[in-house]
């Protein structure tokens, strides 16, 4: 229960606040500022309410003094004497709100409550970033999905074996790489490479480096990424755009822990360990010829799949609320949580963080409204290809309407990943009835190409 202070003169004031703010809360009330200062001196007290004139200490000084001793701690000032000076003068002294007298006791309540909920957000930000990031950062979730890259990592992290991280773009493949690092106890840095930015000629001085005048415009000496990691982790996102001519190269850093430079014959030595991450079917390309073979099992020692967020939506609130604290004490209601959960996340964890974000900017106060930041994403987010042209008018109007739900409801299957929680949520209707309907419709979950099916 939130503690409250009381810090009025006039005794019928006091008194009726005293009483009113009882009721929710545990009060305490003094008529003068000495008084208080011996209670806060002693005491904790989530707010205080004082009058900006009292009778031995200027409400000024006394803000001054409460905000050194409890400066988490919210303050209301409530006084007769208006002036825009006297407002000024008490929020650089620290305090949050200021009411005129005469004010009703529900005005000041809804300040009291909204203070201390504020209040609140920020304790539970400050302490959810401080206890997360100890361990695992950025790396936010209690799904099955989650605690399990949790539990890889935690095993992983400290062993110089070559990790491959798969997962969806946006999913946070570099968060857990890094995350890896830093638990690892490395004492060099963490570097990361994205592959898929650079182009053919570039990538391989990137990585190896080159001496002087090795090509047209290599006029100085190159250190390269894998030198630069020494005693630390190279990271090498999206590894699936390597082309294969540097893919023998970096399987030979693999294997031999050596390389040389572009241009040179001399043979360096790295330590560096090696984390590669990729959003492609590494596997596929091996069979289409795209990615050796060898190299996919040199990298494969170790995997982390990162599941994409559409599979974890558990975890939404809890990210949602992590994005939205870390820019100031934003509210995200129940409904809007509802409405970021119906959503199929093609972007992943990026795009959640990007809509909140979005939110943000177009907040007009501390609670976010979603469902304003989604409204062109969710209005395009359920989809249909179905063709009218298809069906013959014969078929009667029941059949019609039969083949076109039929439609939407297969291409929401599919959009979710045949997730019908999720499906359900999208579509607006009840688990139950989308199950119904499954059943009627004979749709088979395992099959994804039914959209042509015949009625």
């Amino acid at each position: 229960m939130a503690k409250i202070l009381i810090v009025e003169d006039e005794k019928n004031i006091r008194e009726s606040i005293h009483a009113f703010l009882s009721e929710k809360y545990e009060v305490e009330s003094v008529e003068n500022a000495n008084k208080a200062l011996n209670l806060f001196k002693n005491n904790y007290f989530d707010l205080m309410i004082t009058d900006m004139k009292l009778p031995d200490i200027n409400g000024i000084e006394l803000i001054k003094k409460f905000k050194e001793i409890l400066p988490d701690s919210s303050i209301i000032v409530i006084t007769a004497f208006i002036s825009i000076q006297n407002a000024i003068d008490a929020m650089k002294a620290g305090a949050n709100e200021y009411i005129p007298k005469p004010f009703s006791l529900d005005e000041l309540a809804l300040k009291v409550e909204n203070l201390l909920n504020m209040q609140k957000l920020t304790y539970e930000k400050n302490f959810y970033i401080q206890e997360r990031e100890k361990i695992f950062g950025e790396i936010i979730g209690e799904s099955y999905a989650i605690k399990k890259v949790k539990d890889d990592i935690k095993k992983v992290a400290g062993k110089n074996v070559t990790i491959l991280i798969t997962g969806e773009t946006g999913t946070g493949k570099e968060l857990v790489a890094y995350t890896v690092y830093k638990l690892s106890g490395k004492k060099g840095p963490f570097i990361p490479v994205h592959c898929a930015a650079y182009a053919k000629g570039i990538i391989e001085s990137e990585l190896f480096g080159h001496e002087k005048g090795s090509f047209t415009g290599a006029e100085k000496q190159r250190i390269g990424k894998i030198e630069l990691a020494e005693n630390g982790i190279l990271f090498l996102d999206e590894l699936g755009d390597i082309p294969l001519d540097i893919q023998v190269k970096l399987l030979r850093v693999i294997e031999n822990r050596t390389f040389e430079r572009v241009g040179s014959n001399v043979i360096l030595h790295t330590n560096a360990q090696i984390i590669c991450a990729t959003n492609k079917n590494l596997e596929q390309m091996v069979k289409n010829g795209l990615f050796r073979e060898d190299l996919y099992y040199r990298i494969n020692v170790y995997p982390i799949h990162i599941p994409p967020l559409r599979e974890r939506i558990e975890d939404i609130p809890l990210l949602a609320h992590y994005f939205s604290c870390k820019k100031g004490n934003y509210i995200i209601d129940k409904k809007n949580i509802e409405i970021l959960q119906s959503y199929s996340w093609p972007g992943n964890v990026r795009e959640l963080q990007n809509i909140i974000d979005r939110a943000i900017i177009l907040s007009t106060d501390n609670n976010l409204r979603i469902d304003l930041a989604m409204g062109s994403v969710m209005s395009s987010s359920v989809r249909t290809d179905f063709n009218f042209q298809n069906l013959s008018i014969d078929n009667g109007f029941d059949n019609l309407v039969a083949a076109f739900e039929k439609s939407i409801i297969l291409n929401a299957l599919k959009q979710n990943n045949y997730n019908q929680t999720l499906t359900a949520k999208k579509l607006k209707i009840k688990r139950s009835t989308l199950q119904y309907k499954i059943k009627k419709y004979k749709i088979d979950l395992k099959c994804s190409n039914l959209l042509n099916t015949e009625f």
